[in-house]
């Protein structure tokens, strides 16, 4: 038997960690088309763009693994029946309970390391990677210069170059624009030729100007724009320095990402669920108390329309048109409700237009209080839903495998064909209905816990029903067998005959 488990465990191994990889290039390459505009043309050292991808790996973790488990098993289940190893070892005696016995084993491992990478590496990777691509996000274009376009990179400077030469140095036909007074295009400086060169220490870049002008206008005087006077400045050569330091990638302070709930762990989340609803508690406390303490008028508000119609006839009907103004004395709005009736009529609009104002207030806030809620209450069950997804992972890795090892046992077929397919449709059902339950459990249409476990609820069943036809050799794509216990459910009526 131990031949036979290191045989297995040999035939598993190779396309797990070849299937991990290869999923967790795919991830990674669409992760590069999606950012490709905000990493390109940047001048970012290989060093920051080897860590971006290296911690962005990190997060593709929990979507790559569970694949490479489903199609491993299914693919080293599928070549045991197709090169018929798995009869030899069934005729011997040994079931398929016993055959899969090492790679439960090595499954349950991998669960409990998947369950230790949730909660300790990927809070860490999640603060590594956001933190890192919001710089690089923020991150100026590279100094660059084209040729008969106007470069706005450098602050308050605008730089146009008519030419350049092969050399990449030599400009002719140069133009800068100061904008350092924010007074628009009061200064300008002008050259019929020059270069540009890198400072020593690559903060500064300098452009050595020949045979040009400097431009001011002078808007310190009277009357200037009627008379428009300039100072006017020839050199032979001027040196003009421009400071780069904008460009060279600042790095943001990790602590401001460490509150967020993709970067805590479980004990982390603990407290945070605990403040969040403790606070949540006394939010509603301060503004049910602050709603009676405004509002007292409307505890006592008979809103009965016996009440406010005591002094009308039976037969007379009072309409009120919201969307009109009181205040327009003109209207033939007419009312003679008790509490307003010594009133006169401008004076009856101005007391219904300030109830009405003080309504709308009223409502106001209540839908202001109502969003707050919404948001805060929003924000605990996203806690919650991260602190359950540390499991998921394991419970995920653990399904897929007795679904993968079943089927491939079942369809007895290996490589990288049917296999294949038949994964990426169990995993499209997994991705589905866990991406469904999670968005269904933040906004309050499900509850958390079955919204987070809602794909394990799925797959769970499949899993049970593989594994018992696989162990107990029932044909699951013979239809001879499904015929029969159709019969069986729905038995046909047989007809006596007199």
């Amino acid at each position: 038997m131990k031949k036979i488990y290191a045989f297995t465990l040999k035939s598993y191994l190779g396309p797990l960690v070849l299937t991990f990889f290869i999923a967790l290039f795919i991830l990674l390459m669409q992760f590069l088309w999606k950012y490709i505009d905000d990493l390109v043309g940047k001048g970012l050292e290989g060093a920051i763009i080897a860590q971006l991808m290296f911690y962005a790996s990190a997060t593709f973790v929990p979507l790559a693994l569970p694949l490479a488990i489903l199609l491993s098993s299914l693919m080293t289940f599928g070549n045991l029946g197709e090169n018929y190893e798995l009869v030899a070892m069934k005729a011997a005696g040994i079931s398929v309970w016993k055959i899969m016995r090492p790679l439960m084993i090595l499954s349950l491992a991998i669960s409990m390391l998947a369950f230790l990478f949730s909660n300790y590496v990927q809070p860490y990777a999640n603060l590594k990677f956001q933190s890192l691509l919001y710089d690089v996000r923020q991150q100026k274009l590279a100094f660059d210069i084209t040729e008969g376009v106007f470069y706005h990179g450098i602050e308050n400077y605008v730089i146009r170059v008519g030419s350049k030469e092969k050399d990449g140095r030599t400009i002719h036909d140069v133009k800068i624009y100061d904008h350092t007074d924010r007074l628009g295009n009061i200064k300008v400086t002008t050259a019929q030729s020059g270069y540009m060169e890198m400072s020593p220490n690559q903060e500064y870049i300098i452009f050595t100007l020949f045979d040009g002008y400097s431009y001011t206008d002078i808007v310190s005087e009277r009357n200037y724009r009627d008379n428009r006077p300039f100072d006017r400045t020839a050199f032979k050569q001027q040196r003009i320095r421009f400071d780069l330091s904008e460009f060279n990638m600042n790095r943001t302070k990790e602590e401001l990402f460490k509150s967020h709930y993709t970067m805590l762990n479980i004990k982390q989340l603990n407290m945070s669920v605990d403040s969040l609803e403790q606070r949540f508690e006394e939010r509603k406390k301060r503004y049910k108390t602050s709603f009676a303490q405004r509002y007292q008028n409307f505890a006592t508000l008979d809103t009965t329309s016996k009440a406010m119609l005591a002094m009308k006839k039976p037969t007379e009907e009072v309409v009120v048109d919201t969307t009109k103004s009181f205040i327009d004395h003109d209207s033939t709005f007419h009312l003679e409700w008790p509490f307003i009736a010594n009133f006169d009529k401008k004076e009856k609009g101005n007391l219904l237009e300030m109830a009405l104002t003080a309504v709308r207030s009223a409502r106001d806030n209540v839908i202001f209080n109502k969003n707050d809620f919404n948001y805060q209450q929003e924000n605990i069950r996203k806690h919650l839903i991260a602190w359950h997804k540390k499991f998921t992972l394991s419970i995920a890795c653990l399904i897929l495998f007795f679904i993968g090892a079943p089927m491939g046992a079942i369809i007895r077929k290996g490589g990288l064909g049917l296999p294949v397919v038949i994964s990426v449709l169990f995993f499209v059902i997994y991705h589905i209905t866990s991406i469904t339950g999670e968005k269904a459990a933040k906004v309050g249409d499900l509850d958390v816990v079955t919204g987070v476990w809602l794909s394990s609820l799925v797959l769970f069943p499949m899993g049970l029903f593989l594994t018992f036809k696989a162990t107990t050799d029932a044909g699951l794509l013979d239809i001879d067998s499904w015929r029969k216990i159709f019969r069986k459910l729905f038995p046909a009526k047989t007809k006596t005959i007199a």
